[in-house]
């Protein structure tokens, strides 16, 4: 039985820089304002960025029709699975975030929020992505 390669799919390098402007945003005023509801419109950007893909959620969306016609230029790529990784680790925070609040454990929002929120920004304002690096760190380890 022969296997074949699947090609693995390429996204605009820019698309999850600006969908983690984005995120930084709205998990601000998650932190500031301790809305559970708004963190559960964030779980569910994340779990679309993690199940579909993070071309796929409503910031990509915003990303192609609003932003992407101003650009020019090349457009640099990537493969899809880091910045994937990378939305299931946000969703993880998320949910961690919203048990907290139905649980009224303020620390483990505050906490679990301000991760999200600290690798968000290090990929908005710095193009550093931390989920990416650690989707990349276990890979490697994985193949040793």
């Amino acid at each position: 039985m022969s296997q074949q390669l699947k090609t693995p799919t390429l996204i605009d390098v820019r698309g999850p820089r600006f969908s983690a402007t984005l995120t930084v945003i709205v998990l601000a005023i998650a932190l500031a304002t301790q809305n559970v509801w708004v963190l559960a419109l964030q779980a569910l950007v994340f779990a679309i960025g993690a199940i579909r893909g993070p071309q796929f959620t409503p910031y990509a969306f915003i990303y192609k029709k609003a932003v992407k016609p101003l650009l020019k230029g090349e457009v640099p790529t990537e493969e899809v699975k880091p910045p994937q990784f990378a939305q299931k680790v946000g969703l993880l925070f998320a949910l961690v975030a919203i048990v907290g609040a139905l649980l009224d454990i303020d620390a483990l929002v505050v906490g679990a929020v301000s991760m999200a929120l600290g690798a968000a920004f290090l990929n908005a304002a710095f193009n550093f992505c931390l989920g990416c690096e650690m989707y990349l760190l276990l890979l490697r380890a994985r193949s040793k």
